[in-house]
């Protein structure tokens, strides 16, 4: 066989290896994919994070940093009943822990200064529409991104679920309805897990979710 030859069949081997390297690579790549980008800030939803008195003012934010420290109203009129600690617990340990965030209960919650509590849970419904069981807000902006303290009111009567409590934390990190995602998708989409709306009371995360949490934090 001819000199040539050899080196043609040398050269179409490099290149079916190069060929079959990229299509893996590539591959690769479109398995990690996110199924669509629902963490605030969004294509469609870019209104900035502001200190708010209370809920159905205007801000969306993402939590500070990976470490979620979370406190639950122990007394007052925004007491949260026994099982209702109980729901709230179960959300933050097995369905928000298992993501990068690191997740701990707050028991000497801080209200003030640089490094508040992230997120403190009260059984009300003050301030909220009559249509709403749960809302989000932020108490202490710390830049027009992230907030270094969040409240999530949920209406007592029952309405502290896995699925709403689950919601309303997602919020709290900077999670998204899929009608503000991009590219935007159905807000009863299951692949967005307890962010569709109206939510059932036994979603949790799900996949795209965990991707976009890892992925920010």
């Amino acid at each position: 066989m001819p000199r040539t030859s050899a080196k043609r069949l040398s050269l179409r081997a490099i290149c079916i290896s190069v060929a079959t390297f990229t299509v893996v690579a590539v591959t690769a790549g479109v398995a990690w994919a996110a199924y669509t980008d629902n963490m605030y800030p969004t294509q469609y939803l870019t209104v900035g994070c502001f200190s708010v008195s209370g809920p159905n003012q205007s801000g969306f934010c993402q939590t500070d940093n990976s470490d979620l420290t979370y406190y639950m109203d122990s007394g007052g009129s925004n007491k949260l009943e026994a099982g209702d600690r109980g729901v709230v617990n179960d959300v933050m340990n097995n369905i928000y822990e298992p993501t990068d965030l690191s997740v701990s209960y707050d028991s000497t919650p801080s209200f003030s200064g640089s490094a508040e509590t992230d997120i403190v849970y009260e059984e009300s419904s003050a301030g909220m529409s009559a249509s709403a069981d749960g809302t989000t807000f932020c108490n202490n902006a710390a830049t027009t991104l992230k907030c270094d303290q969040q409240y999530i009111r949920i209406r007592g009567g029952g309405h502290y679920g896995q699925g709403l409590t689950c919601h309303e934390t997602g919020h709290a990190v900077g999670l998204t309805h899929g009608d503000s995602a991009s590219p935007k998708k159905s807000k009863t989409d299951e692949k967005l897990g307890c962010m569709e709306t109206p939510v059932s009371d036994d979603e949790g995360l799900q996949a795209n979710n965990i991707e976009n949490i890892n992925a920010t934090y």
